[in-house]
């Protein structure tokens, strides 16, 4: 065992010399004991955006949290070179946030993904999955399901890892009842930067667990979770209602998220044409006879769509029908425009799979997606409906513009998260996703996209410096861009990245902290 271990550091120590060498090194799989690094492949140089594709010098397929240990210790420790680190779950990011240049990249997926489950017993006793990190959530939804649990808090894509959303927050229409997904973890099993694994939580080594959440990779690599679980509904009432007034839209939707005790998911969208119109419509499963005049080119007309839902457990004294006509009284949607279906639990978190089948049946699934996701605070949401209008063509815009209310107390302020600043005690805030697509094939060239690229930079700036908005899943071309982003919070977060990841080895796509030559890799002040 001695002498498998000698000839594993021994061949890690070759590879960070490899690595630092001007030459490409790596040209076929190379067996270093246990770990296996591998070359590079297309799969580790993209990403869901298809906008920044950078190569890393070789791939980790991890058995087991140990080699990822492994290979941090010895980037760690090694004074030579400036090798870099990325984990890497289902490669949904937008701007290469999970890929390494010339680094390593580690493929989560290849770690064991059992899942183990302890159901609570009585008042106080919670329920609660054991699950790993690069876990996808529709593994842990299937699997739950079996025992009539799932967890309390999703996004609306399931094929996302456990480990890369826990890194940002994780949000959907449930988040303004239950908190983002960083707000229902109990425990993580954590890889530091130094190589250190860790076992934290909110009473143990708290700093390393609250750093980890929503710290976009910076201070460690999640490789097991255990997440908080509630009792699953068998259906669920899934109702839309259709607006032509943005202020009465938002209105409504801040009505919905004030009755958490019969509301379990709000979210809505704009719809601008017939395009989005028709897309948001993939999914759901009943006729919607709503047909606007979107006016013309010069004189567009917008409307707005609440999507709600109420679950059914079905073995409770509650009417689902009446619920929602007791909701629906209260709400000031166009007349005769409100649409209900009855659905079960599963299809309805997964119902964004349909709308990903449609598109990948069109060739439009693997396009670029110029993504620009912000949280933007009450007070100005209405001026940041007016500053997107102008910076997109209603008539020809291909893609799904979300816009919903969330709580403030909701979210745990110690993790890494950030939220806009609050200049008063107003609790809501929104979530803005435009989530647009792409397509060379029609035209949208690599000019064109340069084009989106630099509208939604000039949205999310106008947004931040006049309205106070954050962008969430950031994306910033500097280190100074990062600084303005995290405010007075920079600090806290350059300190953490100091403790747990001082050579500035982890997360190299975020572009937060690139390591200093002049240190040798090693922490730099970024002040």
């Amino acid at each position: 065992m001695e002498v498998a271990m000698v000839c594993t550091r021994v061949n890690l120590l070759i590879l960070i010399l490899s690595l630092c060498s001007p030459y490409k090194f790596i040209q076929s799989p190379m067996d270093f004991g246990p770990l296996n690094l591998l070359p590079t492949t297309t799969t580790a140089s993209s990403d869901f955006g298809r906008i920044l594709f950078h190569s890393p010098s070789a791939v980790l397929k991890p058995q087991a949290p140990r080699d990822i240990s492994l290979l941090l210790s010895f980037l760690s420790a090694s004074p030579l070179g400036k090798v870099t680190v990325a984990a890497r779950g289902a490669g949904h990011s937008i701007h290469g946030q999970a890929q390494a240049l010339d680094g390593i990249v580690v493929e989560m997926s290849s770690l064991p993904s059992e899942i183990e489950f302890y159901r609570g017993e009585g008042e106080g006793d919670v329920s609660y999955a054991d699950v790993g990190g690069g876990t996808m959530w529709i593994e842990l939804l299937e699997q739950s399901l079996k025992l009539g649990l799932a967890p309390r808090s999703w996004t609306d894509y399931l094929y996302l890892t456990i480990g890369g959303t826990l890194s940002n927050a994780g949000i959907s229409g449930q988040t303004f009842k239950h908190g983002p997904q960083i707000s229902n973890v109990l425990q993580l099993e954590v890889v530091t930067g130094r190589g250190e694994i860790v076992t934290c939580s909110p009473t143990k080594d708290a700093e390393l667990f609250n750093a980890v959440l929503g710290g976009l990779g910076q201070f460690g690599i999640i490789t097991r979770a255990r997440i908080l679980l509630q009792e699953a509904p068998q259906k669920v009432k899934w109702v839309r209602a259709f607006y032509d007034d943005f202020a009465t839209f938002t209105k409504d939707q801040e009505l919905l998220v004030s009755m958490p005790d019969l509301v379990d998911y709000v979210e809505g969208f704009i719809v601008l044409n017939e395009q989005s119109l028709h897309s948001s419509s993939i999914a759901f499963p009943t006729n919607v006879d709503f047909n606007p005049d979107f006016g013309t080119k010069n004189n567009p007309k917008i409307y707005y769509c609440i999507e709600f839902a109420v679950h059914d457990y079905q073995n409770k004294n509650i009417n689902v029908e009446q619920v929602v006509e007791v909701i629906s009284r209260q709400m000031s949607h166009i007349a005769s425009h409100l649409y209900s279906v009855e659905v079960s639990y599963f299809d309805f978190l997964n119902r964004v799979r349909m709308e990903e089948m449609s598109l990948r049946n069109s060739g439009l699934w693997e396009v670029h997606h110029p993504w620009l996701n912000m949280f933007v605070p009450r007070a100005g949401i209405s001026d940041f409906r007016d500053l997107l209008m102008d910076s997109i063509s209603p008539d020809n815009f291909e893609g799904l513009i979300l816009i919903y209310p969330l709580l403030r107390h909701k979210w745990d302020t110690n993790t890494s998260v950030v939220l806009p600043d609050s200049g008063s005690t107003d609790q809501v805030m929104y979530a803005v996703g435009i989530l647009r697509s792409a397509n060379p094939d029609d035209g949208c060239s690599h000019h064109c996209l340069q084009e989106l690229l630099l509208r939604h930079r000039r949205l999310a700036g106008a947004a931040a410096s006049g309205l106070g908005a954050k962008q969430y899943l950031a994306h910033h071309p500097t280190p100074a861009g990062w600084r303005r982003h995290f405010g007075r919070r920079w600090e806290r977060f350059a300190d953490r990245k100091a403790r747990f990841d001082p050579r500035c080895i982890l997360g190299p796509g975020q572009g937060i902290f690139p390591r200093d030559s002049s240190s040798n890799g090693a922490f730099a002040s970024y002040s």
